[in-house]
């Protein structure tokens, strides 16, 4: 049985919008922010790695969302490397308040990148050993987003300095930040997140400009946002979420 590793946080006021949820970027951050400690508490985070050559990255998220967590509530993330084959490993995430009821359930999909060569490596069983994951042929496939076709807005963002993390790759909540901007607010604002699927196709790097496009497809009570993030003809991500209208106990 893989090892599994909990994490408290509080969520801060800087990580609310204005409905006082936490964004989904923020929860991002948190859950990476997780897997990093977990990493670190088996002796093998990004340093250990990085004199190897070697750094985890993300290919996509799928998370189901019962409610996002709200401004001042502490909550619990767990995480635990599930599963590996030779190229990819499958990493589970669990976000829970302090009653321990589940909030967001996140799964992933990471590649070991060669740093060097920035191209994806194979996963030897010494990485992973510390995680107790277990070796598999397929390791579960996450949705595919579909890209947006009846665009309805865009917007261009330039990749800055601070948008780049340690291992020199774009923040992966950089990415939802520009998904999540790309619709309007009076709508951000009377829907929340149910299912969150993201998958990331091409890196991008420092200077360049990307652009975001979005289609909204459904009614009122509920709707599905398509977006792709793009540089040039380069597909850089691709999300597709399900929003459904906030309700009164959920504005509280």
């Amino acid at each position: 049985m893989a090892k599994k590793y909990s994490l408290d946080h509080q969520v801060l006021y800087y990580e609310g919008d204005v409905t006082n949820q936490m964004t989904i970027a923020m929860l991002l951050n948190v859950v990476v922010l997780t897997s990093e400690a977990q990493n670190r508490n088996l002796g093998i985070d990004h340093n250990v790695l990085g004199e190897q050559g070697l750094g985890w990255v993300v290919t996509s998220y799928s998370m189901k969302v019962n409610r996002m967590p709200r401004v001042d509530e502490l909550i619990t993330v767990t995480t635990r490397g599930t599963s590996y084959n030779r190229f990819f490993a499958f990493r589970e995430f669990w976000v829970v308040d302090a009653d321990g009821q589940e909030l967001v359930k996140i799964d992933s999909i990471w590649v070991l990148m060669d740093e060097v060569k920035r191209k994806i490596t194979t996963i030897s069983p010494e990485v992973v050993s510390q995680y107790e994951s277990e070796a598999v042929k397929k390791v579960p496939r996450l949705p595919r987003p579909t890209a947006p076709e009846a665009v309805i807005a865009e917007k261009n963002y330039q990749i800055r300095y601070n948008d780049i993390d340690f291992n020199g790759h774009v923040n992966n909540s950089r990415y939802l930040e520009w998904i999540v901007d790309t619709l309007p607010m009076t709508f951000l604002e009377q829907h929340n997140p149910r299912t969150i699927d993201i998958r990331f196709e091409n890196e991008v790097v420092y200077g360049q400009t990307v652009q975001g496009t979005v289609e909204l497809l459904g009614d009122d009570s509920q709707s599905i946002s398509r977006h792709e993030i793009k540089f040039d003809d380069t597909i850089a991500a691709l999300a597709e979420i399900t929003w459904q209208k906030a309700t009164l106990t959920e504005d509280k």
